[in-house]
């Protein structure tokens, strides 16, 4: 008698979701998990070393800098090497790094100049991984599945932050700040290993280009001849600013003068991070067919929090908009990641997505540096006002831009070599109006 074979055991992974993905949405939550703990712990540490909230923005902005200087550079190196070895290289970079801030956290001999420059290598290995890590996951998964992929992954690693944050503060106050950047360096040196594992075999090989700045020239036309590609860059360079000021410097103001103090702050951030993860829930079973005019109307509640800053509303109103920012910003960066991998050639991703991430970030710095300016000048409701508005105007200008509008999901149109959305000739779906 023949012994029927065992049966298999059924894998939890959905069938679209292959190695690479699998490897990288967990290398990210790893990470993610780390970090979040780390920004409170290196704040504390500087703290602890002596040092003021002066001395806590200028290690803030240490790391800042050199992600600004060294994005496209890393954009352009991550489309003319393995991506996944730029990925290993920065990642074993940021380990090094954190490593040793822990270390003198733990010594007790942290100088504020020590802080700083590790905190300036860390923003340097940032600088080149995000535009591999984005070429590559963009990469990783095919057109019909991209949106419910992308939407998972900004769940996972949106999760894995709000964890990270909320561990990452009880373990400060319990084992002190230097050992939770002790967590972080091993949380990069795991997630290096799991980005080593990678399988590039089916990634196209890329013929050697003309030199760095030819490839950073062939990036910029990529971005300049897409009106809504740019146009979006732009806004958020903008947006990105105005929201880190309000957030980061008159959000704790406010809530110290007017709403009881740190802690409902720190609720109203919470409920935005909620608002990821049920937004992120929502974009796995919405698939709007046009993808960025539903992209850009979801980023207009992003004017709400100034405005309810500048009034200010009670708690309670604050925590509900904060929620309903979350769950809009993800339906946009969900839609905008799907028309990245539908209209860009995977052979540029990485240095389109580093001019994404360098308009992301370029102006933050000098936003927050000019905050307290600009309260002096025009006061905080003024302020706070004019945040909103600039949400406001930047959002629908660019909804005026045709290409933005018209864009529309494509299930099977292969992405043609630098021609803007708008010359796609293939037969477009109706979208229901």
């Amino acid at each position: 008698m023949t012994t029927p074979p065992a049966p298999r055991l059924r894998s939890r992974r959905p069938a679209w979701a292959g190695r690479n993905y699998t490897l990288l949405t967990a290398a990210a939550v790893v990470t993610g998990l780390g970090n979040a703990g780390a920004l409170i712990a290196a704040a504390f540490a500087v703290l602890e070393a002596g040092g003021d909230g002066g001395d806590v923005g200028l290690v803030a902005a240490a790391r800042t800098l050199p992600l600004v200087v060294f994005l496209l550079i890393g954009g352009a190196l991550a489309d003319r090497l393995p991506r996944h070895r730029v990925m290993v290289a920065a990642n074993s970079l940021n380990c090094v790094s954190q490593a040793a801030f822990a270390v003198l956290v733990l010594s007790g001999e942290a100088r504020l100049w020590q802080m700083a420059v590790l905190s300036a290598l860390g923003g340097t290995g940032q600088a080149f991984f995000s535009p591999a890590a984005e070429g590559m996951l963009l990469s990783s998964v095919t057109r019909q599945q991209a949106a419910r992929a992308f939407a998972l992954f900004r769940m996972g690693m949106n999760g894995a932050q709000i964890g990270g944050a909320a561990l990452g503060g009880a373990l400060i106050a319990v084992v002190g700040p230097g050992w939770v950047l002790a967590v972080d360096a091993a949380a990069f040196a795991v997630a290096g290993a799991l980005r080593s594992l990678l399988d590039v075999s089916a990634v196209p090989r890329r013929e050697p280009g003309g030199g760095m700045v030819r490839d950073l020239r062939e990036g910029w036309r990529e971005v300049v001849g897409r009106p809504w590609l740019w146009s979006i860059v732009v806004q958020f360079a903008v947006v990105n600013a105005v929201v880190g000021a309000a957030d980061s410097v008159f959000g704790p103001l406010v809530a110290e003068d007017h709403l009881g103090g740190a802690r409902p702050w720190g609720f109203a951030l919470a409920a935005f991070g909620a608002g990821t993860v049920l937004g992120g829930l929502l974009m796995v079973r919405w698939r709007p067919r046009r993808l960025l005019l539903a992209g850009s109307l979801s980023v207009l509640p992003l004017s709400l929090p100034s405005a309810a800053l500048a009034v200010p509303v009670p708690v309670p109103a604050l925590v509900t908009v904060m929620f309903l920012v979350g769950v809009s910003i993800e339906v946009f960066g969900v839609s905008w990641m799907t028309a990245l991998h539908q209209e860009i050639p995977e052979d540029k991703l990485s240095r389109v997505s580093a001019y994404d991430w360098f308009g992301s970030v370029a102006m933050v710095p000098l936003a927050t540096a000019l905050t307290g300016p600009a309260e002096e000048a025009f006061g905080r409701t003024a302020s706070l006002w004019g945040c909103s508005a600039l949400i406001l105007a930047l959002t629908l200008a660019v909804l005026t831009v045709p290409d933005v509008r018209r864009l529309r999901r494509s299930e099977t149109t292969p992405v043609a070599e630098g021609g803007p959305a708008a010359e796609d000739t293939a037969p477009k779906p109706v979208s229901p109006r």
